[in-house]
């Protein structure tokens, strides 16, 4: 597995994130929320993915950018835990920014970390 972030493995299509936020579940790590649904999408790979931060608490689009471009990257560089473990099926994924304030690089890496792992152990318990 490649350690890219993809225009396949982008997020894009509308029915899709509005399926998404209508009937997907989610789970969060502070400052981060992921909400997900199991969905059998058209792309190649297992996880299509989309980034958000609030306009409400970011006025400027620098600022929303450089938060959305740091999810990017700590997602790229931690989804291997997805793409490794087997049991993992297709799903759209959509990462929101819920803090006030912005964090570090790193800090923003341990959040996406853990916020995977929580993902996967509720992938395994609802599994069994």
């Amino acid at each position: 597995m490649r350690n890219t972030f993809g225009k396949q493995e982008k997020l894009k299509k509308k029915n899709l994130i509005a399926e998404l936020f209508a009937s997907g579940k989610s789970t969060s790590v502070f400052p981060l929320k992921m909400i997900y649904l199991e969905y059998d999408h058209d792309s190649p790979c297992k996880i299509q993915a989309g980034v958000s931060v609030s306009k409400r608490n970011f006025k400027k689009a620098v600022e929303r950018n450089r938060i959305k471009r740091l999810m990017r990257e700590s997602y790229r560089k931690n989804k291997y835990l997805i793409y490794n473990n087997e049991d993992t099926k297709k799903h759209i994924i959509m990462f929101i920014y819920q803090a006030k304030s912005e964090v570090t690089y790193k800090q923003m890496e341990v959040k996406m970390n853990q916020l995977l792992q929580k993902f996967l152990q509720r992938q395994k318990s609802q599994a069994v």
